[in-house]
């Protein structure tokens, strides 16, 4: 099973690609606090994920640098080769997204309400998060 759930921090605004049949792809890198760090080791992992469809277009609109959101979803192998040279990459391919903590502290929640945008439209409920699942994008 390739799954994972990460609280991300976005470390510059999503940038947005929109193909010809108006799908969008969003890509950014974000940094994962690590739960334990040796003294003088960086204290985050950086990654770079990737969303289609829906999910793009939810996180285009709601994120930017410095937000937190959580997400599912899973790794993939970006490995290509280029001039006969092979490159190793890996990213994160998200299912679903949600904000995460208070707008002051990086996150995006409204005090009281939360948006949650999925592919049957937009709700608004007091569960403190916001999600767009987006299995059903493609």
């Amino acid at each position: 099973m390739n799954r994972v759930i990460m609280t991300v921090t976005l470390c510059a605004d999503p940038e947005v690609k929109t193909f010809g049949d108006g799908k969008s792809l969003v890509s950014f890198n974000g940094a994962v606090n690590k739960r334990f760090a040796k003294e003088g080791e960086p204290t985050a992992d950086f990654f770079k994920y990737v969303a289609f469809g829906k999910t793009a277009d939810f996180i285009a609109k709601y994120f930017k640098k410095g937000s937190k959101m959580l997400i599912t979803g899973e790794v993939n192998n970006n490995n290509y080769e280029k001039d006969g040279v092979k490159h190793y990459g890996t990213q994160i391919l998200i299912d679903t997204v949600e904000f995460f903590g208070k707008k002051e502290d990086g996150g995006n929640t409204a005090s009281g309400t939360t948006e949650t945008a999925g592919s049957t439209g937009t709700k608004t409920d007091d569960s403190g998060f916001a999600s767009y699942d987006g299995f059903d994008d493609f």
